[in-house]
């Protein structure tokens, strides 16, 4: 039988992972040329179009080593999005090692640093490697250097590689096989297999990905979901190739997928355990850290009787996405719908995204905001996520938002830039360091609030695609804050309103305001449009109505005759106004949410 290697590919986002992972799938002789297509394991249209991973894919890779013995190489690719870092540890929990991939150009980056630190946590081998070496950019010395500095490592286990080119792909198999130890665990215990993803399948139900810590399971057998304790039959057990490859079965240290027919996609729990029935195992496998969502938005179907469906639909994503948290929550304005939890706004735009692709929903999704606390003057004190439940502003004694550390790495070319966006963020205590020659690391402590926008998109913008951003939260801090509503001909739209600074209450709504008038079509009534804190309006723009030229008849005569028709045009007009609503298209919301971007 086969040696077995399960290890994965961290790295900061754009340092070459899924190119990495295509070289290795080509050199081992899994897909041929006729076949193969780049980032052959990113499965989703939206990871094509962006150029980046969302989801972590598994392959077994067949590997015979230059002493001749065979290896069963179970590859765990990952993203490189801070958005994503629940898929990383997911993956990390499955593998004995990972391949630290760190750019010749650019050198290391926050995300290779925070991925370096989880694999750390998991007590797994890390070899570093370093790519894109063929790059005219490309100093491998300063990168060995940071290597040793920044990362602690031993820079002469560095693998030079260029995944692009296909150079060096041989010795990054081989230090796989030398350097990762084998999978701990005995095939006699009592069977335990971890589930690290699930995805549905409509005509084979929930297929679980799971990783085997002991025992074995055979397709017939009868398992066990420890934490709720639903019993099934295995129908089918394999590994992933391309595609799934069905086995007799798995046994321990290996990789691969159980069908049971688990129908109800509720019972299948990321972290779980699976166990036979017969002979279960004493204690569930170590599951995976709870996530905190950090941005919070709701989402609506755009028609009322969708609602089911968008229930049905927000299950299955859930099997596949165990870092969305929702919950049941209805509006005035749209109806019932869902309070989500984001683990950032990236994270917010793929879920957006791949509802509406994969399962044809069409949703209106609400601004996004943080979890902010008051302190009422009764001495109580209320954590809330969604502007509708601001609470009465005579009863607020302290109004606290989160704080977050940025960390931002750049050129030192591009400081100037990258201060005055963080201090127009409202960052304080700012903190350098010079972590090599040319380069910087810049903290600032500011509001999650001023994050969520769109920071990350003006970073890109103002280094020219050099900055690098990462966070860790804070905590709490006192800030006077006010909700910000926004009214259509003087009505609120509760799913508009926005908790902001006072400070930048105005030119929030100035814009909120603009960009409405754009997007919201022209009435047969006028509409205004208004930013109002409390009774206090702070903005308006106003939408003209379409007008009929109710004169063209009058050739001559009096004024008067003019007059007497327009005003009763006029009354026409209010009355219209009285009865009729305002109907706000999807990209309504959506403007509102970009309302920050220059």
């Amino acid at each position: 039988m086969p040696e077995i290697r399960n290890f994965s590919i961290i790295a900061h986002i754009d340092h070459g992972k899924s190119t990495l992972a295509d070289r290795l799938i080509q050199k081992t002789g899994m897909v041929d040329e006729r076949m193969f297509r780049d980032q052959l394991l990113d499965t989703m249209d939206i990871e094509r179009e962006r150029g980046i991973t969302i989801k972590s894919q598994a392959i077994t890779l067949p590997f015979v080593n230059a002493d001749g013995q065979e290896f069963e190489l179970n590859l765990i690719d990952t993203p490189g999005h801070v958005d994503f870092s629940y898929e990383v540890s997911r993956a990390l929990a499955s593998c004995e090692g990972v391949l630290l991939l760190v750019d010749a150009s650019q050198g290391v980056e926050a995300q290779t640093l925070a991925n370096l630190y989880a694999a750390m946590e998991h007590d797994l081998e890390i070899i570093p490697v370093i790519n894109k070496i063929d790059l005219p950019s490309a100093d491998i010395e300063r990168v060995k250097e940071q290597i040793e500095i920044d990362l602690g490592l031993d820079s002469d286990l560095a693998v030079l590689c260029s995944a692009k080119k296909g150079t060096g792909i041989e010795d990054v198999l081989e230090a796989i096989t030398e350097l990762i130890p084998p999978p701990a665990g005995h095939i006699d215990k009592p069977l335990a297999a971890l589930i690290f993803d699930a995805h549905y399948d409509p005509f084979r139900g929930t297929v679980v990905s799971c990783r085997v810590s002991s025992g074995k399971v055979s397709q017939g057998d009868t398992i066990r979901l420890m934490s709720t304790g639903a019993t099934y039959k295995v129908e089918e057990v394999g590994i992933f190739r391309l595609t799934r490859e069905p086995k007799d079965s798995l046994s321990a240290g290996q990789v691969g997928y159980i069908l049971a027919g688990i129908k109800t996609v509720s019972d299948t729990r990321i972290g779980d355990t699976i166990t036979l029935d017969s002979r279960p195992a004493s204690n569930p496998l170590p599951g995976f850290k709870e996530v905190k969502p950090v941005v919070f938005s709701s989402v609506y179907p755009v028609a009322s009787d969708e609602y089911q469906s968008l229930v049905d639909a927000l299950e299955k994503y859930k099997l596949n996405d165990a870092a969305l948290v929702y919950q049941k929550d209805s509006s005035a304005a749209l109806g019932m719908g869902f309070r989500c939890g984001f683990l950032g706004l990236l994270h917010l735009e793929i879920v957006q995204e791949r509802l509406e692709r994969e399962f044809s929903q069409s949703i209106i999704m609400t601004s996004p905001t943080v979890q902010y606390r008051f302190l009422l003057t009764k001495g109580k004190t209320i954590t809330i996520d969604n502007p509708i439940y601001y609470p009465d502003p005579v009863t607020i004694e302290k109004a606290y938002e989160p704080y977050i550390r940025a960390n931002i790495l750049t050129p030192e070319r591009y400081m100037g830039a990258v201060m005055d966006l963080c201090t127009e963020r409202r960052g304080i205590d700012s903190r350098f360091n010079c972590p090599t020659p040319g380069r910087l690391e810049i903290q600032f402590d500011m509001p999650l609030a001023e994050v969520i926008y769109d920071f990350y998109d003006r970073l890109k913008t103002v280094t020219q695609g050099y900055g690098s951003f990462d966070y860790d939260l804070l905590d709490y801090r006192e800030n006077d804050l006010v909700k910000l509503d926004i009214l259509l001909n003087g009505e609120k739209v509760d799913a508009l309103a926005q908790i902001v600074h006072r400070d930048r209450a105005r030119p929030r709504a100035i814009i909120a305001c603009e960009r409405l008038k754009d997007e919201i079509p022209r009435h047969l009534f006028k509409i205004a449009i208004q930013g109002a804190i409390g009774g206090t309006i702070i903005a308006r723009s106003t939408i003209s109505p379409f007008r009929k030229d109710v004169t063209a008849k009058c050739y001559g005569g009096d004024i008067t005759r003019k007059r007497k028709l327009l005003e009763k045009q006029k009354k026409g007009k209010k009355r219209m106004k009285m009865i009729g609503s305002v109907t706000l298209p999807q990209s309504a919301f959506v403007a509102v949410l970009k309302s920050d971007s220059k």
